[in-house]
């Protein structure tokens, strides 16, 4: 017995020793400065020792959570000389840190395969547009041994529409498309010193940021649909068509109860001032929207997933709040356990009738498992069978994925938003959390006929990677896009009008071994176009269709509605940004005229915000169009 006794205490003790030892957190605040006394902005703080740190923010400041009272930390830079073997301790001071340029790196930063030389100032000013993200250069995605910087966003190229001439081509098919991330990832280039790339400005994505004065549905449909017909305002030998859906409204306190999966990355790619800080401030924000009738869990991935909270009810706030508070970078990013644990998670907890949805916070870098984009779609596509949606929020700069973020979303019943700072997550997540985590209708499509005597050709502006072939409107199980409990979803075709001198449309031989068809003249019965819609209920197999007419007569600029000027400037703008080749005589100064004129109540300021960034936009192209000059 004595024996027995004796090897259990050892084996009890060896136990004990595996088990991981509870240290108290000490806090440390600091501020990193350069030798003139300025703030560094993305400087990294290191403890010594452990894969943990923090990042400045735009003042400088870093907290820092060390386990015992004192600790030792390092501080690095580009450019400037690292300090190492720190020793702070909790006290109530702020600590401070002066940095001084290496005489090397200052003169010669590598970027990618080549150098430049760039002064401290340089180097000080270009690290805070990186951390930023308005890309001076190349973007910040880490540090090598000498200082590389590496700029790892991705941005699926853009093809745009062509004109399509009716005869060809009379049918135009697509999806609808919610999203709006582009818009706020374009606002954080801009705000911060740069343009975005061509590619990052996605037309329909700007449109459809901003929430416009429909009609609300009065029948059994979920959704009305509004059209109008006007001038087009940078060609004035064509018309601009206006498209408008409005989702349903549902008081929250009618919403159906909620099975929520929040999937966050906590990998070491998420660790700066402007990804998981700010994915806890806006969890936060999201988790005092839950009633009790709700549910979360919280599943988080690095180099692997785990599962931090079970489903916990929405009543619960402090539970689910502490366990964000907990939370911290470091690893790599297996994305796609991740999302395979999440979706088993919301399946365990299924709510028949409710919405049931994970909802991933990521900066999209996935780098271990499955992690193409072609396997993660697949993935995405298996896992929307069990009826659950997908939303994906996008954090970050520098190594941005968001071609990685829109396939997810697209693949997956989803809708994808990009949130650069708080007032967005609200906008997100608060304002409009009916229309992110609400779905009221599954799979709509959008085909128009246009009517060959009235139209020449058109083209849809936008929407490029939602286009479907005609047939796909009518076969159910092809996928499209979800529309949210009041959102609201806007679209334009730019059109040329029979007798128009439009050179827009490129004309091509006629055929040799083919008998030319006889081109159809249409009917002269005051229909320009015929809308029809197709649309499932969020748990329904079987889609309902219905029908529009849009007549033919058009009203003049000047007597249009606010709706529709307000979404033809954002079009001219989202043009000008992409340098489009059909952008025609329109300049900034006439998109600012036009959407002064629309601007209308703007409650939340987000058109105010809109008309800033165009001036700011403006100011920045026109020294590249004098230099071309």
């Amino acid at each position: 017995m004595k024996n027995y006794c004796i090897v259990f205490c050892l084996s009890l003790c060896a136990t004990l020793s595996l088990l991981p030892t509870i240290h108290a957190q000490y806090t440390v605040n600091g501020k990193v400065l350069d030798e003139q006394g300025q703030a560094l902005i993305g400087a990294s703080v290191f403890l010594d020792g452990v894969m943990k740190g923090s990042v400045t923010d735009f003042d400088g400041n870093f907290t820092l959570q060390i386990p015992d009272s004192c600790a030792t930390i390092s501080l690095t830079y580009t450019g400037y000389q690292s300090l190492t073997n720190q020793t702070v301790c909790e006290r109530a001071e702020v600590y401070t840190f002066h940095m001084v340029p290496d005489i090397v790196l200052a003169e010669e930063v590598v970027v990618g395969y080549s150098a430049k030389r760039e002064s401290p100032a340089q180097l000080r000013s270009n690290q805070a547009m990186r951390l930023q993200g308005a890309a001076p250069g190349l973007m910040m995605r880490g540090y090598g041994d000498a200082g590389v910087v590496y700029n790892t966003e991705d941005y699926d190229l853009i093809q745009e529409n062509k004109f399509l001439a009716v005869r060809d081509e009379a049918l135009s098919t697509f999806s609808i498309d919610v999203d709006a991330a582009s818009y706020s990832n374009l606002r954080r280039f801009i705000n911060n010193g740069g343009l975005p790339p061509k590619d990052a400005v996605r037309i329909e994505e700007m449109i459809n940021y901003f929430n416009y004065d429909y009609p609300a549905p009065e029948d059994e449909h979920p959704f009305s649909v509004t059209t109008e017909l006007s001038d087009c305002p940078w060609n004035p030998d064509h018309q601009l068509l206006h498209i408008g859906l409005q989702g349903k409204e549902i008081p929250t306190e009618d919403l159906p109860p909620s099975n929520l999966v929040f999937l966050l990355d906590v990998s070491g790619s998420m660790n700066a001032a402007n990804k998981l800080p700010l994915l806890k401030s806006s969890f936060k924000l999201l988790t005092d929207q839950l009633r009790p009738q709700d549910k979360v869990a919280i599943v988080v991935y690095a180099g692997s997933s785990g599962v931090v909270l079970d489903a916990t009810s929405g009543d619960k706030k402090q539970d689910i709040m502490d366990a964000l508070q907990r939370l911290e970078a470091g690893g790599s990013t297996a994305g796609g356990a991740g999302i395979q644990k999440a979706y088993q998670i919301a399946r365990k907890n299924f709510v028949a009738g409710g919405n049931n949805r994970v909802i991933l916070a990521t900066d999209g870098d996935f780098n271990v498992g499955q992690s193409s984009d072609a396997e993660l779609a697949r993935m995405i596509e298996e896992e929307r069978e069990s009826g659950i949606f997908l939303t994906v929020l996008g954090f970050g700069m520098g190594n941005y994925k968001d071609n990685k973020m829109q396939k997810l979303a697209q693949h997956g019943n989803g809708n994808h938003a990009y949130i650069d700072n708080i007032e967005e997550a609200r906008k997100v997540l608060v304002t409009e959390f009916g229309g992110t985590m609400f779905t009221i209708a599954k799979d709509v499509k959008l085909q128009l006929e246009f009517n060959p005597a009235y139209v020449q050709g058109y083209r849809l502006i936008g929407y490029e990677n939602r286009l479907l072939d005609k047939e796909d409107f009518n076969d159910d199980k092809k996928d499209a896009g979800e529309l949210g409990a009041g959102h609201t979803v806007t679209a334009l075709y730019e059109i040329i009008p029979v007798g128009s001198d439009s050179e827009a449309l490129r004309s091509v031989d006629a055929l040799k071994y083919q008998e030319q068809a006889a081109v159809a003249s249409g009917e002269k019965n005051g229909e320009l176009m015929t809308l029809k819609l197709r649309y499932k209920q969020p748990d329904g197999k079987k889609s309902t269709k219905l029908e529009h007419i849009q007549p033919a007569n058009a009203v003049s600029l000047e007597r249009s509605s606010d709706n529709f000027r307000w979404s033809a400037a954002v079009a001219g703008f989202g043009m000008l940004l992409r340098d489009s080749e059909f952008k025609g005589s329109s300049n900034f100064d006439e998109v600012l005229a036009l959407a002064r004129s629309a601007k209308g109540k703007d409650e939340e300021g987000y058109r105010i915000e809109f008309l800033k960034l165009v001036r700011s936009a403006r100011d920045m192209k026109m020294p590249l169009t004098a230099e071309k000059e």
